[in-house]
């Protein structure tokens, strides 16, 4: 009796969730096709997104210590930018990165088409090749991976070369005087800081109360108060009115109630106000799949749409728009369609914001606690007092966890500080495997790291930090 052939599945989009779940499927023996319109997979994280931010970042901490280092009695001479040796080294990154994944592609023996899909019918796909051919396939199941976009605020989208969203932002054409972020969020931050460091004058306008709206306040200040000294100005309740292309600069007009200047002219502005997700496919009507007001497609657990032969993953799917969040829904579709009994509901996502410090959170946050009127304990420990901290010269961090008062259980956790995002995978498996806080307190740290305040964290909880002192009360 001979076997039935594969499955043949059809990932569309080739970003972090596509490629994932396209080198699982052949991984587990099904038959896959990979559709990007890039010559090798990656999409918009490794070409345009999280790779080539994260290089330049690190150039502008770079910079940033150098400066630093007066204070502990060592000298350097300003830093000369090459600006074209740096995009060079950015770009060789991204090329790197790319290039090795077009190698597992064809190691896993993937078929990766070079192109865009249209939906014929929910199991048939028109892919319109780079090389301008054309070809109908049909599938098993197609995945739906296209991920997102940058966000546009229609009254500020005027006709100017001058006027970039995250993507030409990234590409540094040259460094700006002057520098205009309309946004507070990560991208905005982040993309700032790079142009911060590299000598641009940078301003920042988010029509909220706060930075990075979302996240806990008492993690947003210390990256706040920081950021004052190396931006221009920071303007918070105050919206852009209108932008206006001068020849020389573009015209910014701020509305607010604290807003001192009413008008300014900048050398360039970033607009980064979040992200769309990209659900208009060509022929998804074809289909049974289903859009939300939002244009987010509709899926259930197992990230299957209302198409039973159509899944989608990543930030097409909704959010929190994160690429290690489309990698494990990506591998958690292929398992479905393979016919394991998988869902994806993970207890906590971890968010993290690449700044100087960074701010990295995970599981149920202060500001959604307070939302729910939900009871919760919540422990700090500040980085003053972590000798790895201190040996650093960025004692300004702070390491927290929110505890269930009742059972004792970590609910969420949040870190402010260098090295946040690395930190914050222990708080991801702490909530992941309903940690206690005693857990967390009894598991021995590496000293002098800065790991151990979590573990500080978890003591102050109990009252028996002994690097900090808490009277006792009564």
């Amino acid at each position: 009796m001979t076997e039935p052939p594969p499955l043949h599945i059809a990932v569309i989009g080739a970003g972090p969730g596509g490629y994932a779940a396209a080198f699982l499927a052949a991984d587990l023996g099904l038959k896959v096709t990979l559709i990007d319109p890039e010559v090798n997979p990656g999409g918009v994280c490794l070409y345009r997104g999280c790779i080539p931010s994260k290089a330049l970042l690190h150039v502008a901490k770079l910079i940033e210590e150098s400066e630093q280092a007066s204070n502990w009695g060592v000298e350097f001479a300003a830093p000369k930018i090459d600006l074209t040796r740096l995009r060079s080294w950015k770009e060789s990154v991204v090329k790197k990165l790319t290039g090795g994944l077009g190698i597992l592609s064809k190691q896993r023996h993937v078929e990766y088409l070079q192109g865009t899909a249209e939906f014929k019918g929910s199991n048939t796909l028109r892919v319109s090749k780079a090389d301008n051919t054309e070809v109908i396939l049909s599938f098993d199941r197609v995945l739906i991976a296209t991920g997102s976009r940058p966000a546009i605020i229609p009254a500020l989208k005027i006709d100017s070369p001058r006027l970039m969203d995250s993507t030409g932002a990234l590409n540094l054409e040259d460094i700006p005087g002057s520098l205009l972020v309309v946004g507070g969020g990560y991208i905005g931050l982040e993309i700032g800081s790079v142009y911060a460091a590299l000598g641009t004058r940078v301003t920042v306008v988010e029509m909220l109360p706060g930075l990075l709206p979302g996240a806990d306040r008492d993690l947003v200040l210390p990256l706040h108060k920081r950021l004052e000294k190396f931006f221009a100005t920071i303007l918070l309740n105050t919206t852009v009115a209108s932008l206006k292309d001068e020849g020389n600069g573009i015209r910014a007009t701020f509305d607010g109630p604290d807003v001192k200047e009413q008008e300014k002219v900048f050398d360039r502005v970033l607009v980064s106000v979040g992200r769309k997700p990209n659900s208009e496919i060509p022929g998804l009507q074809n289909t049974q799949v289903k859009v939300g007001p939002r244009g987010f497609i509709e899926v259930n657990h197992q990230l299957q749409t209302a198409d039973p032969s159509i899944y989608a993953i990543g930030d097409v799917v909704g959010e929190p728009m994160l690429a290690h969040k489309a990698s494990h829904q990506g591998r958690t579709a292929v398992e479905a369609i393979a016919g394991h009994k998988v869902a994806f509901e993970p207890s906590a996502i971890p968010a993290v914001v690449f700044t100087d410090p960074e701010v990295a959170w995970c599981g149920l946050t202060e500001t959604q606690a307070q939302k729910d009127n939900r009871e919760i304990k919540v422990a700090k420990f500040p980085w003053a007092a972590s000798g790895r901290a201190v040996t650093l010269d960025r004692p300004e961090g702070m390491t927290k966890l929110l505890i269930d008062p009742q059972t004792e259980r970590v609910l969420g956790v949040g870190i402010v500080g260098a090295g946040a995002g690395e930190l914050i995978t222990e708080g991801v498996l702490a909530i992941e495997m309903a940690a206690l806080a005693k857990d967390v307190a009894m598991t021995i740290h590496p000293h002098p790291t800065l790991s151990e305040t979590v573990m500080e964290a978890a003591e102050v909880f109990f009252g028996t930090s002994t690097d900090i002192y808490r009277p006792k009360r009564g």
